[in-house]
């Protein structure tokens, strides 16, 4: 018996190793495709040629323009002009904490909605503006050429920030635009940008948020989709509104599933043209801290509400706030973690290098930028985990850190001479300040939460043998790394706290409380340690512009840049993908929200504002409301028109599934989808259920009714 099962064990030894092996030759044979940097094209680069030989269609650098000059930036997400008399468009999304703040007494415009029946409606928001994009001018070579000059790595940085500096003033001060020197390429081309500002903004029409946030979080960055993810402004000049000669004209014919459509945006950040080095650090420090913090506080919060029922509502707008930020970091994390979308960035990477390796001329100069990137990841790996754990976060640090670093500060602030202080700690201010160290009120069940997923997370990057990780919490984790912390430290009790506080400097500075003494030692640290991480992103920035030449020399405009937040045109079509052993449907209608609605029963986050409870018998449920087409987006793309090839609206881009988060690093266009709202939906709702007359004719006039 004991013989047989030896065999079994070796047979099964052998299964898992010729398995391993297999797998391991399954990656060695993965290709990089042809889109896996993306399709978001540069409007310095207008892809004519590209679209004519994929799509068949003939485009040219007019309709580039008057599709460049139609859209618009905001400050957090895209906007576009759908009017000639200045109504913008975007999405609900990036418009709520304007509804929060224009909210008068007695108005909940988040819950209940916005809608300007007239001009003299219309409700002006304060410090906003809208920008457009109106130059585009190539200074490649006179940025390049001031980076090249200098003798450190420290020298060419302040050389190339003070040409971009002179360039940008310059334009302002000769056009009165707003000036931008923007990057393409990690660094290969530079270029001058001048927006128009618009900053007379005024609000139009919002749903509320019931309606455009349906499903909440549970169901962000998911499909099928039920979301009227919308809003309108107006653009004024000179307290009229702005006439506006470029804009998208609304259709409402519909999309076939075989033609082409484009979004219209300004994608947020991605890094597909980074080396293997710096996706790995990405990895294993910077996704893997952020990752971790997020989704443990995430979890963390639903817990609570169990623990305390009645702030339920409170903890569950908190997960809100993170919760995108949590799916999306989450996900790039495991992304990164995915042996076979980086087997596909690997042989990118590899084929790039053989590139320049056969080639003498750009081997001389580029030979050794990837291992040279290499080498500053190294030095940033050591530096790095330190900072995390020595720096304070807002948002997920206990506040017991940040009482803390006040009572090291007013030490310090003590042993100065009156007349060198700051102002808060000087006699006829200190007693107000030194009570406001500790706060009467602490969250006790929130911060201690935080406190024992702070500790691990310290842990996590200083290791469980570092000295101030032994102090403070012992070789304790999770809440009983909180509860050593307690019985060591004086900062869980106000009294304690304020009573050292008022013994003076020399009683903080020389108390062994183990909280004080990693402040008082790592603050000092951490200064050093940033300047050294400023010093070694400097260094790697000179490489990345190396690395972003060799890239354009071998490829030149037929893969994009990595996305900025600048103006890009994404093509795409309508397609399905798989998911949960179906298919998802091109198109989802009204019929599914009411399916929705009913079968959570009727409860957060699928309730419905009371005018949606009750529809008008000429609402038309079969309205297609929601769709996905292969459109490469990211964040920032929120609010981005998409559009077909007669510069027409069909849709506004609001959201992506969960296959698009990777899109970060790697576009795979079999599932990464870009979800939208479709036209008709948003036309239809304005007419039949919120009798916005007057928006609805402007959006099929494109003007207003006068």
């Amino acid at each position: 018996m004991k013989k047989l099962f030896f065999n079994l064990l070796i047979l099964f030894f052998f299964f898992v190793l010729s398995f391993n092996t297999k797998a391991q030759l399954k990656l060695d044979t993965v290709k990089a495709q042809r889109f896996d940097t993306g399709k978001m094209w540069a409007f310095d680069y207008p892809p004519i040629e590209y679209l004519k030989s994929t799509y068949g269609i003939n485009v040219d650098e007019e309709w580039f323009e008057d599709v460049r000059l139609s859209a618009l930036r905001l400050s957090n997400c895209t906007a576009s002009f759908v009017s000639e008399d200045g109504l913008i468009m975007t999405n609900h999304h990036c418009a709520r904490n304007i509804l929060e703040r224009l909210s008068e007494k007695g108005e909940d415009l988040i819950k209940d909605g916005f809608y300007a029946k007239t001009l003299e409606e219309e409700r002006k928001i304060p410090n906003y503006y809208a920008d457009q994009l109106v130059l585009i001018k190539d200074v490649t070579d006179e940025v390049l050429k001031a980076a090249e000059t200098g003798a450190t790595p420290e020298e060419k940085t302040k050389n190339k920030e003070a040409k971009i500096k002179e360039l940008t003033d310059n334009l302002n001060k000769e056009t009165g635009l707003i000036a931008q020197v923007v990057s393409l390429f990690n660094g290969a081309k530079y270029s001058l940008y001048g927006y128009k500002r618009y900053d007379d903004i005024r609000l139009v029409f919002a749903p509320e948020m019931q309606i455009a946030y349906f499903g909440g979080d549970y169901d962000n960055f998911t499909y099928p989709r039920y979301n009227l993810d919308f809003t309108f402004y107006r653009a004024y000049e000179n307290g009229k509104p702005a006439r506006t000669e470029r804009y998208f004209k609304f259709t409402l014919k519909g999309i076939d599933p075989n033609e082409p459509i484009f979004t219209v945006g300004n994608p947020g950040t991605t890094q597909r043209l980074k080396t293997i080095a710096q996706l790995e650090y990405m990895r294993d420090i910077a996704y893997k801290n952020s990752a971790y913090l997020l989704d443990t506080y995430y979890n963390a919060l639903e817990e609570l509400k169990k623990i305390e029922p009645k702030r339920a509502d409170e903890f569950e707008k908190i997960r809100v706030n993170i919760g995108n930020s949590q799916k999306v970091i989450t996900t790039i994390y495991k992304g990164l973690l995915d042996p076979y979308l980086m087997a596909r960035k690997k042989d990118f990477q590899r084929k790039l290098q053989e590139a320049v390796w056969n080639n003498p001329e750009l081997k001389e100069k580029y030979g050794k930028v990837w291992e040279n990137i290499e080498k500053t990841q190294m030095e940033m790996r050591k530096v790095g985990p330190k900072i995390a754990a020595y720096s304070i976060n807002p948002r997920f640090t206990p506040i017991y850190f940040s009482i803390a670093k006040k009572l090291v500060d007013l030490a310090k602030e003590l042993k100065k001479a009156e007349e060198e202080r700051s102002p808060e700690y000087k006699a006829e201010k200190l007693d107000s300040t030194i009570n406001s160290i500790y706060p009467e009120n602490v969250d006790k069940l929130l911060e201690d939460t935080k406190l024992w997923i702070w500790a691990d997370f310290m842990r996590m990057n200083l290791g469980d043998s570092d000295n101030y990780i032994q102090r403070l919490f012992g070789d304790k984790k999770g809440k009983e790394a909180a509860n050593f912390f307690f019985k060591n430290s004086i900062f869980g009790n106000r009294e304690k706290v304020m009573k050292l506080a008022k013994e003076g400097a020399d009683a903080i500075m020389n108390s062994n409380d183990p909280l004080i003494v990693f402040i008082k030692e790592t603050q000092e640290k951490l200064s050093d340690l940033q300047k050294l991480a400023r010093e070694i992103s400097n260094t790697t920035q000179v490489y990345d512009d190396m690395l972003g030449q060799v890239i354009f020399k071998v490829y030149g405009t037929s893969i994009p840049p990595d996305a900025n937040f600048t103006l890009r045109l994404s093509d795409g079509k309508l397609a399905s993908f798989d998911y949960n052993g179906t298919k998802a449907p091109l198109f989802t209608t009204f019929y599914g929200l009411y399916d929705r609605w009913y079968s959570f029963n009727k409860e957060y986050p699928w309730d419905l504002h009371e005018r949606w409870q009750k529809i008008p018998a000429d609402f038309d449920l079969s309205t297609p409301f929601n769709f996905i087409s292969t459109n490469d987006i990211v964040g920032g793309n929120s609010g981005s028109a998409i559009i077909n090839k007669n510069a027409e609206v069909v849709g506004l881009a609001f959201d992506g599934n969960m296959e698009s988060i990777v899109g970060n690093f790697i576009y795979m266009p079999h599932n990464n989808r870009c979800v939208a709202v479709d036209v008709r939906a948003i036309v239809h709702a304005a007419e039949k259920i919120y009798k916005a007359d007057k928006i609805v004719y402007e959006l099929k006039e494109g003007k207003m009714k006068k």
